[in-house]
């Protein structure tokens, strides 16, 4: 994607293979005018081919090696990030298969030069990567909302998980018209757009929706035959910090169906790198985002095609997908109570056995689970559950562990919500720091920072979610700072 053009009779260039992934390694080569053959994506060392001089790339990397026909789908050439913005550089961008790439290194060893032709015919203009969205009304303006990607090359991945949605709100709509179901409490939102960049546009231009959906689900969902193994469903919690309700419904809702239709099921913890972002507390929709794997390695692939795709597994993630908006759509103060029963549930069986402070962790992630069901009833009869929730779980809450404050009693305020990327950073300004779109230890730390807990407070929790973590916060947090990114405040 987003590969520069040549003149229209096309560019003759020597090729050369580079092995090399590190920086002073890379810019040693003489790259100028060259296109260079790639073993790593492409994508990840753009800005030091550009830095190098290089013509463009010809890129060898796959997921899969096994695939020898098959192209890797690099979807990212801007210099500093995902997106080609107006900062980024025109190179030439190919993509070929195991097969080709074996026979160019082959010619490669000979000894001798090798030159290709190369002919690209592409314009880069303004533009909007489109989203839609609509709802199956309900009586109030609350929603629930089911989204996924509707910009990817494969057929699984995800034309797969718009398709489930599209078919369980179809559905859905056909039963409430029929009389069949009633017109449930809320709204059912289908939202299809760009991965991660289209919700965040959505998140950060519709807020007040936003503030008014209870629950999402993220389909971003290949549907691979029952008999390949690796391809059972899996359903990916919210962060810690977003403890929520959701996490033990949809396990309830996964246990209710999946063993009929013979299929096993697995549940994950929150793992960053899609839209399930949005159960952070910036955001503040809880979010489950329902996965499975392909059997055979085709993400990204050509080898993506629908003839690997499985009907049964179509409907049963549409399935799940229509019951989970239905049931939350529809809830209320009795289905509220059932859900802080189950979430009570989830998180007692997560502190058994462990240490004091990740028992009185367990039960401050269990408080906060069990009231997030008060959104799900009127402002009205809140206080009054608040109050009995509390009771049943036996006191006002856990007593939280006292934590003494760092050096300076650093408190991180955030600026913006979601994960950082650092798009618009180049990555040698980045100071040895990951990029914030994919790094789990990264965003973690940055969820639990809520503009009133210590780094000290931060850390733990961070650790406490994830176990031991190598990343430098305090450093970390300091780097974020400085390029605006957040807010340091005593």
């Amino acid at each position: 994607m987003w590969s520069g053009s040549t003149p229209p009779e096309g560019v003759s260039a020597e090729i050369v293979e580079l092995t090399a992934t590190a920086e002073a390694e890379i810019l040693k080569r003489d790259l100028r005018g060259k296109l260079v053959l790639t073993r790593v994506n492409p994508a990840n060392i753009k800005w030091l081919l550009v830095k190098a001089g290089a013509l463009g790339a010809v890129n060898a990397f796959t997921e899969n090696p096994s695939l020898q026909d098959g192209r890797q789908w690099i979807n990212a050439w801007g210099d500093n990030g995902w997106a080609f913005t107006r900062r980024s550089t025109p190179l030439l961008s190919f993509s070929i298969t195991p097969r080709q790439a074996e026979l160019l290194r082959k010619l490669l060893r000979d000894g001798s030069p090798v030159r290709v032709m190369a002919r690209v015919d592409t314009r880069y203009y303004a533009g909007k990567y489109p989203y839609v969205t609509a709802v199956i009304p309900g009586a109030s303006n609350e929603e629930v909302m089911t989204i996924g990607h509707s910009s990817e090359q494969g057929a699984q991945d995800n034309a797969t998980g718009v398709s489930a949605m599209l078919e369980s709100v179809a559905t859905l709509n056909r039963l409430i018209r029929s009389g069949k179901l009633a017109v449930p409490r809320r709204n059912i939102r289908i939202l299809t757009m760009g991965e991660m960049y289209g919700s965040m546009h959505y998140v950060a231009t519709h807020r007040d929706r936003v503030e008014r959906t209870v629950a999402a689900m993220c389909l971003d969902t290949p549907a691979s035959p029952y008999e390949l193994p690796g391809t059972e469903y899996s359903f990916y919690m919210n962060p810690h910090s977003g403890a929520s309700y959701v996490d033990a419904f949809i396990l309830k809702v996964a246990e209710a169906y999946l063993p009929k239709a013979g299929r096993q099921w697995h549940a994950m913890p929150f793992t960053p790198g899609t839209d399930s972002y949005l159960g952070e507390p910036m955001v503040g929709i809880p979010t489950t985002w329902a996965y499975s794997g392909t059997g055979v390695e085709t993400h990204h692939n050509s080898e993506d095609t629908p003839d690997r795709v499985d009907q049964r597994s179509l409907r049963d993630i549409t399935i799940i997908d229509s019951a989970f908006l239905y049931y939350l759509a529809n809830a209320g103060e009795a289905e509220a109570r059932w859900l802080a029963e189950i979430s009570a549930d989830y998180w007692r069986s997560r502190a058994g056995g462990g240490s004091d402070a990740k028992t009185a962790y367990a039960a401050d992630r269990q408080r906060q689970a069990v009231l997030s069901v008060l959104r799900l009833v009127p402002p009205e009869r809140r206080a009054s559950l608040r109050a009995s929730l509390l009771g049943r779980l036996g006191s006002s809450g856990p007593q939280h562990a006292v934590v003494k404050p760092d050096g300076d009693g650093m408190v991180v305020v955030r600026k913006r919500f979601g994960t950082l990327p650092l798009d618009d950073l180049p990555p040698d300004q980045r100071e040895g720091f990951p990029n914030g779109a994919w790094d789990t230890p990264a965003i973690t730390a940055l969820y639990w920072c809520d503009g009133h807990r210590t780094l000290a407070e931060v850390k733990r929790l961070t650790e406490l979610e994830l176990g031991p973590v190598q990343l430098d916060l305090d450093a970390y947090f300091r780097f974020l700072a400085r390029h605006g990114y957040v807010e340091i405040r005593k």
